[in-house]
């Protein structure tokens, strides 16, 4: 008798060190900027993402347009690369390339509702700022609405086998996904603005 593993969810999770909280200086700069000087990402916000900021709407090339952007866009390709391997996916040759790139300025109470990334197929967050009281990073078991009448977890169950997935967030670090796996960010209890930057591949 065995009993085996099947259908993984593969989460990787990773920091830049000494070089991100360097550059972390510069995107908090420019995020703050932005929130000030971004019309339409306000206008975009004020609807979808009260009490926050988020260039979602409005700027979503920000790796292409800013070079403190793009030298995340850099840093995060050996890490990507990595993760493509982990998943064993044959690429035919071709290439992965961050297609849209945003920035987040999540404000008290801000939350970001369940949703997946439709048309990608490799997503990611970075960590700018992550004030005290900061909002986890919420994974769904992709199995959640198949499992009926089963039993609930014990609550001692390892993590990994929860219904969801909770990622405390550090400045400098960073989360990559598959794009169809679905996640939330619950209601942030800071006083301090939680800055992140989000991002999408496609194949």
């Amino acid at each position: 008798m065995s009993v085996k593993l099947v259908f993984p969810t593969y989460i990787y999770t990773g920091s830049l060190g000494a070089a991100g909280r360097k550059l972390n200086k510069q995107l908090n700069k420019e995020i703050q900027v932005l929130a000030q000087i971004d019309k339409a990402g306000q206008t975009w916000s004020k609807r979808n993402y009260i009490g926050g900021y988020s260039s979602y709407g409005s700027m979503t090339k920000l790796n292409q347009t800013s070079p403190y952007f793009g030298e995340l866009e850099q840093r995060l390709r050996s890490h990507v690369k990595k993760f493509v391997r982990k998943l064993n996916w044959d690429l035919l040759g071709r290439k992965l390339e961050m297609t849209t790139c945003w920035a987040n300025s999540m404000g008290h109470a801000t939350y970001h509702t369940l949703h997946s990334h439709p048309l990608s197929v490799l997503s990611g967050v970075y960590y700018v700022d992550v004030p005290a009281h900061s909002s986890p990073f919420k994974v769904e078991d992709p199995r959640l609405s198949f499992l009926m009448n089963s039993p609930p977890r014990k609550p001692t169950a390892p993590a990994n086998e929860q219904n969801y997935l909770l990622i405390q967030p550090k400045a400098a670090e960073f989360v990559l996904f598959e794009s169809w796996v679905r996640h939330e960010v619950p209601p942030h209890r800071g006083q301090k603005n939680r800055l992140s930057v989000s991002f999408n591949y496609e194949f």
